[in-house]
């Protein structure tokens, strides 16, 4: 397995850190959150995104895409990342676009997929429960036949993006309980469907996401995605997808974070010289750029082996989000750090980023979480 980017991949990514710098630099980010609005990303710059070919990327080209790889998008989402865009890549494209691309029949694909592609279609995936803890398979919302289709009741939390999403796909038990891997059923859901309740929230790193509650929502039995009873195996080839391509924003963001600090480290002065000049700090820094090459190549990894169908790909995907969540906590820890009692002002880019591991850190399972969960893959 080759963990280096191939000459198209090298195009694709030099072009989305220029497009970046130029039209999604973190004060955009910033002028979000202060007007507090709604979306929480630029719909407009998201149409400009999917006129570049990005949003569509790993789409079948029957329905408007490229039929790339996770390998190729995550070229697009580390330089996301760089720059802390907000545009809806998990939400949109990885969640619900992916759930439909593995398990949508081909009405369903032909319906929402050419449509996410171009830009103009938001979708969202409800499957995140109370007391899921990161288990996909536990599952308390219920889907009941009635009347020629399904009467859906639960509550869903952290939905991403959930507050602005035309529809929603929701995940019900249909049959079993717990977190038994049978039983769940996935649900295409209107925004305006009668008994569905959608409470904005803002998370830590002021994203958008949403509390979703189900009161009797009736939908027909087209709204069936996939076999009844069935999506337990595409939840979870649908989260590592999900999961692999948050690792390379939290790559690209700790990429970002370290120049910041590097940056800061060779113009500081104190006592009459650079601090960056100081044995201490140089090996703090040298510990993280380590950190950061050791997460790189896991990351790569873990996308060839989810494109290729590689039987260790679930293990890689733990590997990568374990090793991704502890380094950029510690690049951001050690950034903050290196910019002294300034790096905890509002002034200072660095707080977003801190926020935005925090975040991610938590998001499809911590880092003990995966550890957990690559040691039973490896049969421990």
């Amino acid at each position: 397995m080759k963990l280096v980017l191939t000459e198209d991949q090298e195009m694709i990514a030099s072009t989305a850190i220029e497009f970046m710098n130029e039209k999604s630099q973190v004060s955009r980010f910033r002028a979000l959150r202060d007007s507090d609005d709604e979306a929480g990303f630029s719909p407009s710059l998201w149409k400009e995104m999917a006129e570049l070919g990005w949003v569509g990327m790993i789409f079948p080209e029957a329905h408007g895409g490229a039929d790339m790889g996770l390998a190729d998008l995550l070229t697009v989402l580390e330089a996301a990342g760089r720059n802390l865009a907000p545009e809806p890549f998990l939400s949109n494209v990885l969640l619900a676009g992916r759930t439909l691309m593995l398990a949508g029949t081909e009405k369903q694909q032909a319906e929402w997929l050419p449509r996410i592609g171009e830009g103009s279609a938001f979708l969202s995936l409800a499957s995140q429960e109370a007391d899921s803890r990161y288990d996909v398979h536990r599952v308390g919302a219920t889907a009941v036949r009635e009347g020629g289709g399904f009467r859906l009741d639960g509550e869903k939390i952290q939905v991403l993006d959930g507050g602005v999403a035309d529809a929603l796909i929701v995940s019900a038990r249909t049959a079993g309980s717990g977190a038994d891997v049978g039983g769940i059923s996935l649900f295409l859901v209107p925004g305006d469907a009668e008994g569905l309740e959608r409470t904005r929230q803002h998370r830590l790193d002021e994203r958008g996401c949403a509390l979703v509650k189900l009161a009797g929502v009736r939908v027909p039995e087209s709204a069936l995605i996939g076999a009844e009873g069935e999506a337990g195996a595409v939840l979870e080839d649908v989260i590592d997808g999900a999961t692999i391509g948050l690792c390379a924003e939290m790559l690209g963001g700790m990429n970002r974070a370290f120049e910041l600090s590097l940056d800061h480290l060779k113009q500081r002065e104190q006592f009459g010289q650079v601090i960056g000049s100081f044995q201490a700090l140089k090996h703090r820094a040298a510990r993280v750029y380590i950190e950061l090459e050791l997460s790189r190549s896991v990351v790569m990894a873990a996308a060839r082996a989810l494109d290729g169908g590689d039987s260790k790909a679930r293990e890689l995907v733990s590997l990568a989000k374990a090793r991704c969540s502890d380094a950029y906590v510690l690049v951001t820890d050690e950034a903050v750090q290196f910019f002294a009692g300034v790096g905890m002002t509002d002034e200072y880019d660095i707080g977003f980023y801190m926020k935005r591991a925090r975040a991610a850190e938590l998001s499809f399972g911590d880092a003990a979480f995966h550890r957990d969960r690559w040691a039973r893959l490896r049969g421990y």
